[in-house]
């Protein structure tokens, strides 16, 4: 079979490596890929974004399976074009990926159906918004409705914090046209668990639950990121949890959206606090989480391929999914200076004996070597038998990976390893 991967990032590159695990796939293509990716993939300078590009690509190239990993093209309707076009794909079609591309949408939908979220209101004018914010308990959390990398959420402790947001996402346009409406929410606390799933509109199938790292620095400090590092399993995320939130959350959501002409087909990614008051929805995204894609993946014992023809097919009630009973760990190491102004273009060097467990994010290939060309660089993983094992290996790995300006956390996992009682690293 000859396979499609739309996007360029660690995500597609475990998406990818998964996929060659499946003895009937001869090619797979990788559109745009990136410089680490092309050692699984052929790897062709198209746009994740070029609807009209990928379609004319996949034609020619008689793809029997595609793959839209991205936020972006899913929402601009990237699975629509190419089904219109007669090819099979894995990811929610134009209307099911407003889940994730409008909060307000989302918002909206949980509400109708009593899915447990935070309190909210949205805004689409900017005085009333100000105005709002001058009661609004603190913390506050202001998100912009449309895409912005993983970045249009803001925290804000105070009133100045939070009018600031709310100024450089409607008036400054900090985030293009996906500022021009806004949420302001309430601020929940608890544990956050990241559960993505397999679902074909009718059975949902939720994958091994992560916990992700968005802070910048160690201790939770710093900027908010795409994400430092994951652990997986979740140790927050109980069986007793587990059951409730299929029963509360995720069986809701799937008949929520089939009800609205919506139904949503691929990964749908469920980002949860686990409150006092019980577990809510914190986001949806329509797609699979980077980087927790990066440690779900690896403990997935099932045939990638076979679940996402089985997705697309509307079949997945029929095969069993199954998940490894060990650990994994990922530590992102990235460019100094990242999320803000960054340098790039060293080079990479990674040892024979940890590229196996390397996922290229951000770096392109210059003259027969591998030099850095993004904030999250790479992703290295490793899996245990126990939590301990996986997070102390991913750090063994890390450490002999070497590039000019290379920074990662020393803390990935700590958190989860006090929940279980262990000893921190």
């Amino acid at each position: 079979m000859k396979l499609l991967v739309v996007g360029g990032g660690g995500r597609e590159h475990a998406i990818i490596k998964k996929l060659k695990e499946n003895p009937s796939v001869t090619q797979i293509f990788a559109l745009p890929g990136n410089g680490g990716i092309k050692a699984d993939a052929i790897c062709v300078n198209i746009g994740a974004k070029d609807i009209n590009g990928i379609v004319d690509f996949a034609k020619e190239n008689k793809i029997d399976y595609a793959v839209v990993a991205p936020d972006d093209p899913l929402v601009l309707g990237a699975v629509d074009a190419l089904e219109e076009a007669g090819i099979p794909c894995f990811g929610p079609n134009k209307k099911a990926a407003i889940i994730e591309g409008s909060k307000v949408f989302s918002k909206e939908i949980m509400k109708k159906y009593g899915i447990p979220t935070a309190g909210y209101e949205t805004f689409s004018d900017i005085n009333a918004a100000l105005d709002y914010l001058e009661t609004a308990p603190l913390p506050t959390v202001i998100k912009a409705d449309g895409l912005a990398l993983g970045k249009g959420v803001i925290i804000a402790k105070t009133r100045d914090e939070a009018r600031q947001a709310v100024i450089s996402m409607m008036k400054d346009k900090k985030f293009g046209d996906s500022g021009s409406r806004i949420v302001i929410e309430e601020f929940l606390e608890g544990p956050e668990v990241s559960v993505l799933s397999f679902t074909d509109g009718k059975t949902i199938v939720p994958m091994i639950s992560s916990m992700d790292h968005k802070r910048a620095l160690d201790g939770d400090t710093g900027l908010n990121t795409g994400g430092m590092g994951t652990i997986a399993p979740n140790p927050y995320y109980t069986k007793e949890t587990a059951n409730r939130c299929m029963q509360e959350i995720f069986l809701p959501t799937i008949k929520a959206m089939k009800s609205e002409n919506r139904t949503f087909k691929g990964c749908l990614f469920f980002g949860l606090m686990l409150t006092e008051d019980g577990p809510k929805v914190i986001e949806y995204n329509c797609r699979f989480g980077d980087p927790e894609t990066q440690v779900v993946l690896p403990l997935l014992k099932t045939d990638l391929l076979s679940v996402m023809q089985a997705v697309t097919e509307e079949r997945l009630a029929d095969i069993e999914v199954e998940f490894s009973r060990s650990f994994a760990a990922c530590v992102i190491m990235a460019s100094e200076g990242y999320p803000s102004a960054y340098q790039k273009g060293y080079e990479i060097e990674i040892p024979k004996v940890t590229a196996p467990y390397v996922y290229i994010a951000g770096a392109k290939e210059q003259g027969g070597k591998l030099i850095t060309d993004g904030g999250r660089v790479l992703g290295v993983v490793a899996i245990g038998d126990t939590l301990k094992e996986a997070i102390y290996l991913a750090y063994q790995r890390a450490d002999l990976i070497k590039f000019r300006n290379a920074f990662y956390r020393r803390d990935i996992g700590s958190r989860a390893l006090a929940a279980n009682r262990q000893e921190d690293i």
